[in-house]
């Protein structure tokens, strides 16, 4: 329990700052005053929402080792390590690195978990993480391991951290946008002739507009994480057949069979924070949040990888 209150504030005072440094960039460069007695100046307007969409974003990407580290608890393995479990973990993936082309290989970490899983995360290539479970190491077999880490590793060589966070970025900022001009477009078509309230002075000026906003805003967000989430799994795909590169296709294969065996018998597992879901192997949403799923269906995954040619 403590693990956890210490995990949720470190995500909350992280989050703090975020918005602190955003706001004093913007605050720095005079962004932020949208609304003038004119109307809307949609220039100013797009900027600030893009540094509130795109910043907040790029900054997770800065921090998401910091963040996987301890919000996962994860261990990084020292590449020198006289362990011979840990020392055979770190040259399967270092071989599977080398393999797919990367020139400096990944850190390689180990968190506690009862789950069969892994992810990778890092800002960039040559400033990756690749980190499993215990339960991956202890229940699969080498062969599997290897088909899971090449997974990962395609993930790094693939720039699916850095892709995913711009795309993440432009739908914030889209609906931040949209969303505030809607407010705006609403608030005047219902305005009075003798509503003089004042504007350009860093809001819209009404508590109705504020809450208009934040409706749209999250209406947009939904909808724009059915986009993100339909990008995640066509990169999981990807990361499937980068794999099988990798590691090579029945490997691979053999990975994706245990994780659903796995999750045909359910077992208590400590869930992922949802910022580490998406860098996962796998995750278990199924039906209508199959739209909102970062990963598609095992099933389909094994499928795509026994019907390719092109191994």
């Amino acid at each position: 329990m403590f693990t956890w209150f210490k995990r949720i504030g470190l995500f909350l005072l992280v989050n703090i700052l975020v918005m602190f440094t955003l706001t004093f960039i913007m605050k720095l460069f005079g962004v932020g005053h949208y609304v003038t007695a004119y109307g809307l100046d949609y220039r100013a307007l797009a900027v600030m929402c893009l540094v509130w969409g795109m910043g907040g974003s790029l900054i997770s990407l800065l921090l998401s080792r910091f963040m996987a580290k301890s919000m996962m608890g994860v261990e990084v393995v020292d590449p020198n390590t006289r362990d011979p479990e840990l020392a055979n973990l770190v040259h399967m993936v270092h071989h599977a690195a080398r393999t797919a082309g990367l020139s400096t290989m990944p850190e390689v970490g180990i968190y506690d978990s009862p789950d069969l899983n892994a992810f990778a995360t890092g800002p960039s290539r040559s400033r990756s993480l690749v980190a499993v479970s215990t339960g991956l190491l202890s229940r699969m077999s080498k062969a599997e391991v290897e088909g899971v880490i090449g997974h990962e590793i395609a993930h790094v060589a693939n720039g699916d951290m850095v892709t995913l966070t711009l795309i993440q970025g432009v739908v914030n900022a889209f609906a931040m946008f949209l969303a505030r001009i809607l407010a705006f477009a609403i608030s005047q078509a219902t305005r009075s002739d003798d509503d003089d309230r004042e504007r350009g002075r860093g809001g819209l000026g009404s508590f109705a507009e504020f809450m208009l906003i934040q409706v749209f805003e999250m209406v947009f967000l939904v909808l724009g994480s059915m986009v993100v989430a339909w990008f995640s799994r066509w990169r999981e795909f990807r990361a499937d057949q980068g794999g099988a590169k990798v590691a090579g296709r029945e490997k691979m294969i053999a990975a994706l069979r245990k994780l659903q065996m796995a999750y045909e018998q359910p077992f208590n597992a400590e869930p992922a924070p949802a910022a580490m879901q998406a860098m996962q192997i796998s995750n278990r949403k199924g039906g209508f949040l199959r739209l909102f799923a970062s990963h598609p269906p095992l099933e389909e995954r094994i499928a795509a990888l026994e019907n390719t040619r092109m191994f």
